[in-house]
């Protein structure tokens, strides 16, 4: 079974686009996943499913020193979310004069059940207790707010199970009350009494104000957006509270066009296999992500070139620059007539990109040495590329993404010998060079 030796780490696939980094620091083995970083005991008695596939079952309960819990049976029942009403995106030709107008909060949504809350798809928030005093025994509608532009800290804190002080800094927004008898107006009536700051402080009612046309909530979203904030939602008056999508309940928000040359092309799961995936893409200041949404059924068959320039849409930049929610809109058309004078800086980035893209691995990398080994039932692949002073291996089942494995070295020339040394090892146990 692998293993990581003090000071190694190792890429692995998760669900989402980007791998999870595993790590041996001194004996203590860590994950990225939001699983190991959100349990509660101490660092070193910490595990979850990546590190256990990693080391194998056996290994880690040798070093943990306790049965491991048991994993969760692939065909369990998932946990089925609460009752909510789920807003569509307005049209630009409903008039919404006289519509409840709040601004789009970007938090987490959280539902309130007379007795615990609940995230969107049925997970318990572990709250402390003195966070919930106070709240009606009825359901409540609403968001862990923190500010706007803080969604990543708002998810950090409310993802913990300590029931941590930092929840001093959340609010619970609340913006409905589902089982309240009457029309949207009966329910903000009814909140405003239910919810005082003295009986809840750490939760309020979230500010509704009438809409009095177009002119007044094209201004409204201007001024929201211009302070970071999401965009609008607006309520359709006397509307009752229907669980599931309505266009009783709508959000309204400005979306960003932006443009990315293609660094590659990640293969598609599930329904999409065969096709593509996502496409791995640059900005022209070097920020890297992956844009998954917006193909059509012949787009993932015949996706975008790599090298080539794509029109994509989001929302808004997370506080590390990377667009939030990118769907891709076109194939460039400044990528087909070639480049006006004023796009020469995204040329030169293109050109670098499109020659890094020629080698696996980041810029200023040699190309990898790829190895197979196809013995019997056993079919597996190798590969190796020395990085400056960084040696990435690659390795699994042929035909699987595999894993990635990263080593650092005192200089570029201990590198390289770190790999020959490595590839010496693999050709004595019959793997066979390929090229490709």
């Amino acid at each position: 079974m692998a293993d990581l030796q003090d000071g190694e780490s190792v890429e692995m696939q998760g669900s989402g686009a980007k791998p999870y980094v595993l790590k041996n620091v001194g004996g203590v083995y860590s994950c990225t996943c939001p699983a190991w970083r959100n349990q509660s005991a101490a660092i070193e008695r910490r595990t979850c499913k990546h590190l256990r596939k990693l080391r194998g079952e056996e290994a880690e309960r040798l070093r943990l020193g306790a049965e491991l819990p048991p994993r969760p049976e692939k065909n369990a029942e998932k946990n089925v979310g609460p009752p909510l009403l789920l807003a569509q995106s307005w049209d630009s030709a409903t008039d919404l004069t006289d519509w409840w107008m709040s601004e789009k909060l970007d938090g987490v949504r959280a539902y309130w059940d007379g007795k615990q809350l609940l995230s969107r798809q049925g997970n318990l928030f572990h709250a402390p207790d003195w966070f919930l005093t106070g709240l009606p025994q009825v359901p409540l509608d609403g968001e862990l707010w923190i500010g706007r532009k803080q969604f990543q800290r708002t998810v950090s804190i409310v993802r913990r199970q300590d029931k941590s002080d930092h929840w001093k800094e959340v609010r619970f927004l609340v913006f409905d009350a589902p089982r309240c008898v009457g029309g949207f107006e009966a329910r903000l009536e009814f909140l405003a009494d239910a919810l005082r700051p003295k009986r809840q402080p750490y939760a309020e009612l979230h500010e509704h104000q009438r809409c009095r046309g177009l002119a007044q909530l094209r201004q409204e979203l201007a001024r929201v957006e211009a302070l970071g904030g999401e965009g609008l939602m607006l309520r359709q008056p006397g509307s009752s509270y229907e669980v599931g999508r309505s266009f009783t309940l709508l959000k309204i928000k400005t979306f960003h066009d932006a443009e990315a040359v293609v660094l590659a092309h990640q293969p598609g799961k599930g329904k999409f296999k065969g096709l593509l995936g996502a496409l791995a893409v640059q900005l022209p200041d070097g920020t890297e992500f992956s844009v998954g949404t917006g193909f059509s059924d012949a787009q993932r068959a015949a996706p975008p070139p790599v090298g080539s320039v794509v029109t994509f849409r989001y929302q808004e930049l997370s506080d590390g620059g990377v667009p939030r929610f990118p769907s891709f809109v076109r194939l460039s058309k400044t990528a087909e007539s070639g480049p006006s004078p004023e796009k020469r800086s995204r040329k030169a980035v293109e050109d670098r990109v499109s020659h890094a893209t020629k080698t696996v691995g980041s810029s200023g990398s040699r190309s990898p040495r790829h190895f197979e080994f196809v013995e019997g039932k056993s079919s597996k692949f190798w590969e190796v590329s020395v990085d400056g002073c960084e040696v990435r291996v690659r390795y699994g089942r042929i035909g699987s993404a595999g894993t990635t494995n990263v080593k650092g070295f005192a200089d570029a020339a201990a590198a390289q010998q770190g790999a020959d040394k490595l590839i010496a090892e693999k050709k004595g146990k019959g793997y066979v060079e390929t090229g490709s």
